[in-house]
């Protein structure tokens, strides 16, 4: 009798649930991705969007524009702030200095993995996030696999960067490159192939797989073979969006905003980036260098003082930088990414 009670119960909260469901008004989002839609990116971030539709019994829909239709790349974030999408893809490292505590995670040689990485960097930033990007909903945050340096002339150790115009995957490296005493070339990612091939850049830090995507696998020839860095991204809601949804709606969209959306998301694009150096290493006339224990060890000295300036501008906006890098490297290590 008591099962037979249980199973009634259960059907009736089912179709109140349904009921519910059924009274929530539609909702269409429109999401931004800036990378082209061909980027190994977008499929996931539309998987994401799909898995919502579903779950919300079709209220969620969702209209998706990559290739920078709706804002440039440098644009995302305040997008996302003022309802031009109520979903963007977001790198914080192209505005210098607006996001001090997110900038920990491109620090270079630290993540050796986008996968696990990427559920690393989400559940570190968690604890900053609602402070540190207070004009948006935080969703998740995700990383890219490890890049590295790929350029025109042959870079070995550190010093070869002296005199060099690089363009930076975020602000964090842009530092990394003015310690080394090279000068930042900044541009967004798919601006990037025209400025070197214009020579207003003689090299690069990016993802070995979108190197060909970007087509920039056709103006540098020279790569070092080395884990130098990875670009950690956040994807944001827009609030007055998000205030609009009912709460069995705003259920749904909380239970995609998570770390394992994020790990989900990342290892989605991490298997592009990985085939990709495989594919540089195949192909004419480029020249990939493996680092040796003692030259990566110059690098990581020779790149010291970048963190050094990376918690001054922590400290300044009232935040702790040791607390912060302990917290982060204690989150790698827990997720197995850390190099």
């Amino acid at each position: 009798m008591k099962t037979v009670r249980q199973a009634a119960l259960f059907t009736a909260l089912l179709a109140a649930a349904a009921v519910a469901q059924a009274q929530d008004k539609p909702v269409a989002l429109k999401l931004s991705s800036w990378v082209p839609a061909q980027h190994a990116l977008n499929p996931a971030l539309q998987a994401w969007a799909e898995d919502i539709k579903k779950q919300s019994g079709g209220t969620i829909t969702f209209s998706f524009f990559p290739g920078e239709q709706l804002g440039k790349a440098f644009d995302h974030y305040d997008m996302a702030r003022d309802g031009i999408a109520d979903a963007a893809y977001v790198n914080p490292g192209y505005q210098p200095g607006r996001f001090p505590l997110f900038a920990a995670a491109s620090l270079p040689f630290q993540v050796s993995n986008a996968k696990a990485g990427s559920a690393a960097v989400d559940a570190w930033y968690r604890q900053y996030a609602a402070k540190e990007m207070k004009d948006v909903q935080y969703c998740f945050a995700f990383v890219h696999d490890p890049g590295s340096l790929h350029s025109r002339k042959k870079v070995v150790l550190p010093g070869d960067i002296k005199g060099m115009k690089v363009r930076p995957a975020t602000s964090t490296i842009g530092q990394m490159v003015t310690t080394l005493g090279g000068t930042n070339v900044q541009s967004s990612a798919p601006e990037a192939r025209d400025m070197i091939e214009r020579g207003v850049a003689d090299a690069i830090t990016f993802p070995w797989g979108s190197l060909t995507l970007f087509g920039i696998d056709k103006v540098v020839t020279y790569h070092i073979d080395v884990p130098l860095y990875v670009t950690p991204f956040v994807w944001v809601l827009n609030k007055d969006k998000m205030a609009t949804l009912s709460p069995a709606q705003k259920k749904v969209m909380d239970e995609h905003c998570t770390t394992e959306w994020a790990e989900k998301v990342g290892s989605a694009w991490a298997d592009f980036e990985i085939a990709g150096r495989t594919k540089i290493a195949g192909m004419a006339g480029h020249e990939m260098t493996k680092l040796t224990p003692e030259q990566i060890d110059s690098w990581r000295k020779a790149v010291a003082p970048v963190t050094e300036q990376w918690a001054e501008g922590v400290k300044k906006v009232g935040a702790d930088p040791k607390q912060a890098l302990d917290s982060l490297q204690q989150s790698l290590a827990k997720y197995k990414s850390a190099l």
